[in-house]
Order: C-alpha cells, then structure tokens, then sequence
C-alpha cells in the first residue's frame, strides 16, 4: 500500500504541474490576442476554460480588475493548495506505511 500511496502522490504532483504550467501559458497568450483557430489556443481554451468557468460564475465581477482576468490566478492558488495538502498528505501516510 505505500508504493501505491507514494505513486499517487508523484502521478497527481505531475499531473497538477502540468495543469500550473497550461494555465499559465493560457494566460499569458490571452494578453496577446491570438488567433482562435490555431490549434495550440483551441486546447489550452478547451482544457481551461472548463475550470474558470465555474469560478467566474462563482466570484462574478471580482474576477475581473482593470479588464484582467483573475481566474487564472485563483487556479494557481486552488493547484498551490492541492499541491501543498492533498500531495503532502498522501506522502505523509506513505511514508507512515513504510
């Protein structure tokens, strides 16, 4: 059971790695106004506006400051949060399994 708690916790570390980094490339491109037809825009829209949706109907007018977007950064925070509890978490009971 440790290797499999200890494999979770490196597969959901990646996996919210990457997500951290498809955000923030997402939204650095939307501040250059890029072209809704290239495939690269087409999937970082389709695999983040599903997650910043709910969290601008959630926060409403907050979200915007000044016509920036700040979904992306609560995002971050949510993956910071996960990163910091649920992966150390899973590490912890891990490592007590060991």
């Amino acid at each position: 059971m440790h290797n499999v708690l200890a494999g979770l916790a490196v597969v959901l570390d990646g996996l919210l790695t990457f997500y951290f980094w498809i955000v923030v490339v997402g939204a650095l491109i939307s501040w250059v106004n890029p072209d809704p037809y290239n495939p690269i825009v087409r999937f970082l829209r389709g695999v983040t506006e599903p997650v910043f949706r709910p969290i601008r109907r959630l926060l409403g007018r907050w979200m915007m400051v000044s016509g920036i977007d700040l979904s992306p950064l609560v995002v971050i925070l949510l993956i910071q949060f996960l990163q910091y509890a649920a992966v150390a978490n899973l590490r912890e009971w891990a490592a007590k399994l060991n």
